[in-house]
């Protein structure tokens, strides 16, 4: 039975709802343009520019492999941004940043070199999953900002100390799933608190991917040796090998530095589904997958399914969550996050979110109907309706998530705040995701306290 705050808050949000609705102007943003044709009513998501450069933040980047590249090349195209200096064990990758980004720019294979330099204000950590715990700390520590890539840490029992050196520093940090700001995640959040779906009881993700690159099957440089790859270092904080490349260029696809399609894409779901409905995350975890197509000597499932209990909080009541990811595609790159509630559901992604309303509370079913007596099974089909759809696109020439993620953490950099996905909100969407392997490969429900952060 629903409980009555329940009823109550969902009586307000749908009140909320049809009052913006009415209102215009404040919950849909742009012109609308009603399809030819369709039942579909389309507005474009604007962004208002709202930077200013108050003064120049010099950046590091540590990690310049493929992410490392991105992330740098994004956050240069924030006014006011410079980078300073390169780190990392593949000196193939610091020549790449000299010829990239400047000749003049430091570079070295030890990171703490770089966090030594004062003229480093914010660093971007790019580097395998099971350095992020380690050199988060440091950096912030050392003074440093830093934004790192998800997940924020390695395995369950690191993010505390993360949380510890940012209450500690003062400093901004930031994880990197860039849905977290993008205009897809904050209008689905404006339409979930406004009632649009009514009372959320689902929520389901879905990530493909189609290329041997998506599966992490990265190219090897032909000079990877010994000598012009740092591996004694990569592996000073785990199981000591022999010389691997493709443990060092393929690293997602081994435990012992990555965290497998989970820790690289369940945890962009986690984070954009907590910011959408202000959730602290499930309490129990199950998995299921297995290697079934990528069997390249990888230690991780390229099919996964998990399934998640949400429950009940202030912000939200106690629903489920499904989430899947496919290495082996046939669907051609689907992802999506979709919620589905009591009068309605939503798709969301990082540029547009859809929003189907449920039909007028009424028995549709003509095999129903006829069976109450109410009418003869000849009704009037043409009352048949799919529901009504809503669909808000970003407009053309939008910068993109990843760019307004770097925005808004160069802002905190400058003002001195935190980021809306901080170690706190970063730890708590990347423990569903770590815990999520635990399940898989232990074979076991997991028990998770979101709110404490512990497990149970």
């Amino acid at each position: 039975m629903q409980n009555e705050k329940h009823k109550a808050s969902k009586q307000k949000s749908r009140r909320s709802f049809l009052g913006k609705m009415a209102a215009g102007a404040t919950l849909l943003t742009g012109a609308p343009t009603v399809l030819s044709g369709s039942n579909v009513t389309t507005y474009d998501l604007l962004r208002n520019s709202r930077f200013s450069v108050n003064d120049q933040v010099n950046l590091a980047i540590i990690g310049a492999g493929g992410m490392g590249v991105a992330d740098t090349d994004t956050a240069l195209r924030v006014p006011g941004v410079q980078l300073v200096a390169a780190c990392d064990l593949y000196d193939g990758y610091l020549k790449r940043a000299k010829d990239r980004w400047g000749s003049d720019i430091f570079t070295t294979r030890d990171y703490r070199e770089v966090l030594n330099r004062s003229d480093v204000d914010a660093v971007i950590i790019a580097t395998p999953d099971h350095w992020h715990k380690q050199i988060s700390v440091d950096a912030l520590m050392a003074g440093k900002s830093a934004y790192c890539e998800k997940p924020m840490v390695h395995s369950i029992g690191e993010g505390p100390a993360v949380i510890e050196a940012q209450k500690k520093s003062g400093k901004t940090y930031q994880v990197g799933s860039q849905g977290m700001s993008s205009l897809g995640n904050e209008k689905a959040k404006e339409l979930f608190e406004a009632g649009a779906i009514g009372q959320l009881v689902y929520a389901e993700g879905f990530w493909a991917r189609n290329s041997p690159t998506g599966a992490w099957q990265y190219p090897i440089p032909k000079d990877a040796s010994p000598e012009t790859v740092g591996w004694d270092a990569y592996l000073s904080n785990t199981t000591k090998r022999d010389f691997d490349p493709l443990r060092f260029f393929r690293w997602r696809n081994y435990r012992d530095y990555g965290t497998g399609v989970s820790g690289d894409l369940f945890v962009h779901l986690f984070s954009s589904l907590h910011f959408i409905i202000s959730s602290m995350g499930p309490n129990k975890v199950m998995a299921t997958g297995g290697l079934r197509f990528w069997k390249d000597g990888r230690e991780v499932p390229d099919v996964l399914l998990g399934m998640f209990d949400y429950p009940e909080t202030t912000a939200h009541p106690a629903f489920n969550l499904s989430l899947r990811v496919n290495f082996v595609d046939g669907t051609s790159g689907s992802t999506y996050l979709r919620l589905v509630g009591s009068e309605g559901a939503m798709d969301v992604t990082w540029d547009d979110v859809y929003l189907r309303k449920n039909l007028p509370n009424e028995p549709m079913d003509a095999f129903l109907q006829a069976k109450q007596g109410n009418e003869p099974m000849s009704r009037d089909r043409k009352k048949i309706l799919p529901p009504k759809e809503a669909h808000y696109r970003v407009e053309k020439g939008y910068k993109g998530a990843h760019y307004d993620h770097f925005s808004n953490f160069f802002d905190g950099v400058r003002a001195g705040t935190q980021s809306r996905e901080d170690a706190i909100f970063g730890y708590r969407a990347a423990a569903p995701a770590l815990l999520c392997n635990d399940s898989y490969f232990e074979n076991k429900i997991v028990y998770w306290d979101p709110v404490n952060m512990k497990l149970k």
